[in-house]
């Protein structure tokens, strides 16, 4: 069951990449001069849609083999966000029909979903404080509001691909490309993984963690950073450049830094190659955009998605956190995270209802609102230890 299920993800992640050409051969269709749905799109959506139907058909078979829905750890968690992502983008698109639109999310998702194939993948049971119906509830409800969040994200990027002036130095197009650094990273991170993956890398420290307990922690790449009062087990490998303290998890620490090293890599790679900027290699797509549609899909994302998250990430949060640790709130990171995030959204929609706050600065807001989610994801998830530090594992 569980290779079944690992066999309908990989279909998905190919006909999803297969869908992204597809969207973007509509856009360059030089028949199709309004840039709207054509025989390339519809293609494209069936495609999309193929997915998505393997990838619901991932979810299900793995939720029948692990006896619980697949939300309890990074890699679970993450593949369902793309999944959720992808569905928000076809429901958009029927309603919208813009095909450009398929060419930002679609990668988005593809990159979650390698990224989460990045981290343990085996079936597990749940620990005790994940053993209630609120796993269901609370988890796969934030996650489809981050995903319908996330759509704006895509839709901010193309306004702002589309708007900011490549041809003169302004802080609008350092920050669009800071964006785009920040994505090429990602896609570093996953090419690193998987060379060390493929080459069978592993080192073993003894370590002494936050309780003064002694353990054993496996490293899959060289360990730049390693735990408090490491010793390393495994003869011939990299010695730790520095030592954290046990409130720091020192592995996942590790593996951004790696992350950071490989997308610089890549994106100078990048200039090299397209011997321009990576924003300004994107603005022929989105040359005959309407400006004002794509801003309505990026408010409309947040308009629908904010209330799914507020639900899920802060309301049924709450519920079950009285269950599990008989407390609403504990100012754990991950509550905190979530409690910004909430706070951030409530702003958006407050300045661009009250203050006018349409056009490029909703696009900017709905790229930083993102920007929030990914550190909540892999920053708070990977870094720093907390209560919902399981999600790491």
């Amino acid at each position: 069951m569980v290779t079944i299920s690992s066999n309908l993800l990989y279909t998905a992640f190919i006909l999803y990449l297969i869908a992204t050409v597809f969207f973007a051969g509509s856009i360059k269709d030089k028949k199709n001069t309004n840039k709207g749905p054509n025989k390339w799109a519809a293609i494209g959506l069936w495609i999309t849609i193929i997915g998505f139907a393997a990838q619901l058909g991932y979810f299900i078979t793995r939720w029948i083999a692990a006896g619980h829905a697949p939300v309890s750890n990074l890699f679970e968690f993450t593949t369902f966000f793309g999944m959720s992502l992808v569905g928000a983008f076809i429901v958009i698109y029927l309603i919208y029909k813009t095909p450009i639109l398929g060419v930002f999310t679609l990668p988005v998702a593809l990159l979650m979903i390698a990224y989460a194939s990045m981290f343990p993948r085996e079936v597990s049971p749940l620990i005790p404080a994940l053993q209630s119906d609120w796993l269901h509830i609370h988890v796969t409800t934030a996650a489809v509001g981050q995903a319908i969040l996330a759509v704006s994200f895509a839709a901010g990027i193309i306004y702002l691909v589309k708007s900011v002036d490549q041809s003169k130095q302004s802080k609008q197009r350092f920050w669009l490309e800071a964006v785009m650094f920040g994505l090429v990273c990602t896609l570093g991170f996953i090419i690193i993984s998987s060379s060390f993956s493929v080459s069978g890398y592993k080192a073993e420290f003894n370590w002494v963690d936050k309780n003064g307990q002694e353990d054993v922690l496996e490293y899959h790449m060289p360990a730049l950073t390693g735990p408090n009062e490491a010793k390393l087990i495994t003869e011939g490998k990299f010695e730790p450049l520095a030592e954290m303290p046990a409130i720091i998890n020192a592995k996942k620490l590790n593996t951004v830094i790696w992350s950071l090293a490989s997308g610089i890599i890549l994106y100078l790679a990048l200039r090299l190659i397209l011997r321009k900027r990576v924003g300004a290699a994107l603005q022929p797509l989105a040359k005959n955009i309407n400006l004002d549609l794509v801003d309505e899909i990026g408010y409309r994302s947040v308009l629908i998605g904010f209330p799914v998250f507020t639900l899920g990430a802060l309301i049924f949060a709450m519920i079950w956190a009285q269950i599990a640790w008989t407390r609403f709130w504990g100012w754990d990171p991950k509550e905190v995270w979530a409690l910004i995030t909430f706070l951030f959204y409530a702003a958006y929609l407050h300045l661009r209802l009250s203050k006018g706050w349409h056009g490029e600065k909703s696009a900017w807001l709905a790229v930083i609102g993102f920007i929030i989610i990914m550190f909540n994801l892999v920053a708070v998830n990977l870094v720093i230890a907390g209560l919902h530090s399981y999600a790491g594992s």
